[in-house]
């Protein structure tokens, strides 16, 4: 019996045939017996033909005692014998053929089952030369995608490089925009709206693109959606540090101890992360924990940290470092430093005015001696404690008032360092008396270390007269724009909300005026544009931090501030001058 269908013999074959095999064994046991009683007889057969050869008589004489009967059952049990025999040998041959046959069919399939498998090795050697081939193209091509990548960033570098020279060459404001993540307080007060609407104001409408490009969604009810691009020398998206801000700030630092001026100002609606920007989260309530965790600090405890480093890779005593702390409230400026005759701080109301040189100036500002970041961070917290906040429906922290923190350097040069003009001269005669009798100290002992060094009554003649060359460093952290409708504010804070617009209305005219080339540039329309008129307007390097938010309940704050950002940009004042210092070091 052969087995029927399958591609092989399977469980239920191999069972059937483990069954005949047992089946072949028991037969085989039981021929061998037979076989040995058919032996047993054979020699009893021939023992008795023996017998049977010899005379009648004497078989007759043998088996007379036996009887008839014996002799018939005898032949009987040989006849039966011979027949089970037979039995047995045809059993045998059919087992025989049957397992010839099943162990042919089983050749047949293990023969099939090999060239399945040899066919299966064979394809997947294929495939794996296949994938080989694969693997080098993709390991050429990641090779083609990452030399393309490095091109891409030295090109985007060198153009970089380019485009800030050019920015410096026009004196331009270089314009940096960061967009905020969406905040909780962002949904506070959409409870009261119903939910097709409240979709539409958490919707997210400001992307950035590249780190150079803003994308803004515009859209409207019952209008197609219209997509604005702008354009910035850098854009942060809402992922990125301040780690990451702050590398791109820094490189201006340098520009400070080789002679140039220069101002950093955040502007932005409330809410849209100035203040972060500027000075990390809640730094006057976490001082301590902010020093130890310096990833959250902003811009201004970096740019101190940074400054004072420059400073120790400098001979020591030629630099000395000067803070001021003003917030300009309500269109009055504050010095948040002065302090009353019990030695207590408390905000003190000043006045900004133009010099002969048509420098502003704030007489009779606070000015603090630092030696260290920690002590300007002391310095700042401590005007920031005056600082005017009022909550608003956009912020519960609001600020109401622009703050303008400065750094002022003062470089102790010999006078033989640099050639002067005669104004310069007697700017710089004025500069040492006001040194002498501001610091007696420091002149005296500067005096004394220029003797000691001079080696003839010439040397000594120029050595005597040190001057004094002072670069500034202006933060700036300007209070909100918003609409009043969005603010929810009545009263006081009403009041305050219109200022503030003004201002920044203010600033946003001057750079307009600059940016046409009037003749007249409306600076005293407001305290700030007055304070602010040396950077704007002035000599100084202009970086100007835009914050925005991403949500659609935002979107015409954001492009507010994307267009004075814009309007920003084309801005051109001429080169930037710089001070005249010893060291011609390259401006960053």
């Amino acid at each position: 019996m052969r087995p029927r269908g399958g591609s092989g013999p399977g469980p239920v074959w191999a069972q059937r045939v483990r069954q005949l095999e047992r089946s072949l064994r028991t037969k085989e046991e039981r021929i061998v017996v037979l076989e040995t009683e058919n032996a047993a007889l054979h020699l009893k057969l021939a023992e008795y033909q023996g017998l049977a050869g010899r005379s009648t008589n004497e078989v007759l004489q043998l088996y007379s005692a036996h009887g008839q009967q014996q002799k018939l059952q005898r032949g009987s049990v040989v006849t039966h014998l011979h027949e089970a025999i037979k039995r047995l040998k045809q059993d045998m041959k059919s087992l025989r053929s049957f397992a010839l046959e099943l162990s042919k069919d089983f050749q047949r399939q293990c023969k099939a089952y090999l060239y399945q498998a040899l066919t299966a090795v064979q394809e997947i050697q294929l495939q794996n030369e296949a994938m080989q081939m694969f693997q080098i193209k993709a390991f050429d091509l990641e090779q083609s995608l990452q030399e393309v990548t490095e091109r891409y960033e030295k090109e985007k570098q060198k153009r970089r490089v380019l485009h800030n020279s050019l920015v410096e060459l026009r004196g331009n404001i270089r314009v940096h925009c960061r967009i905020r993540p969406s905040l909780p307080f962002d949904n506070a007060d959409e409870h009261s709206i119903s939910q097709d609407r409240q979709r539409n104001f958490s919707e997210k409408v400001a992307y950035a693109i590249d780190d150079e490009t803003v994308l803004v969604k515009c859209s409207r009810p019952g209008h197609a959606s219209i997509n604005k691009t702008f354009q910035f020398e850098r854009v942060y998206s809402a992922f990125e540090s301040q780690d990451t801000v702050f590398a791109d700030v820094a490189p201006l630092l340098t520009s400070l101890l080789d002679g140039y001026n220069v101002c950093i100002m955040a502007y932005g609606q409330t809410g849209s992360g100035k203040t972060y920007t500027m000075l990390g989260p809640q730094l006057e309530e976490n001082f301590a924990f902010a020093l130890e965790d310096e990833s959250e600090l902003g811009i201004i405890p970096r740019a101190t940290q940074e400054v004072f480093r420059l400073i120790s890779e400098k001979p020591p005593g030629s630099y000395w470092v000067e803070v001021s702390v003003v917030e300009v409230y309500n269109n009055e400026i504050f010095d948040l430093l002065a302090k009353d005759s019990c030695g207590k701080v408390f905000g003190v109301k000043r006045d900004v005015v133009t010099t002969r040189e048509g420098k502003s100036n704030v007489p009779l500002l606070t000015y603090e001696t630092v030696e260290n970041a920690s002590e300007f961070l002391h310095l700042v917290i401590r005007g920031l404690q005056l600082r005017v906040r009022h909550p608003t429906l956009v912020h519960a922290h609001s600020s109401r008032s622009h703050l303008v923190v400065t750094l002022t350097i003062t470089t102790i040069v010999s006078g033989d360092s640099l050639g002067t003009s005669w104004e310069d001269e007697q700017i710089n005669q004025r500069l040492n008396k006001e040194f002498s009798c501001t610091y007696p100290q420091k002149a005296r002992e500067n005096r004394s270390t220029s003797s000691s060094r001079a080696s003839s009554p010439a040397q000594l003649e120029a050595t005597e007269k040190p001057k004094q060359v002072k670069t500034r460093l202006q933060l700036v952290d300007l209070a909100g724009s918003e609409c009043v409708g969005m603010s929810g504010v009545t009263g006081a804070a009403l009041r305050e909300t219109s200022f503030i617009n003004r201002s920044l209305s203010a600033l946003a005219d001057v750079l307009g005026a600059i940016a046409e080339q009037r003749s007249h540039v409306p600076y005293r329309n407001s305290k700030l544009t007055h304070l602010l008129q040396d950077s704007v307007g002035g000599d100084a390097k202009l970086l100007l931090m835009l914050c925005i938010s991403p949500d659609q309940k935002y979107l015409t704050e954001s492009l507010q501030s994307l267009g004075f950002g814009t309007r920003a940009r084309q801005v051109q004042r001429g080169q930037i001058k710089k001070k005249n210092l010893p060291v011609q070091s390259k401006a960053k």
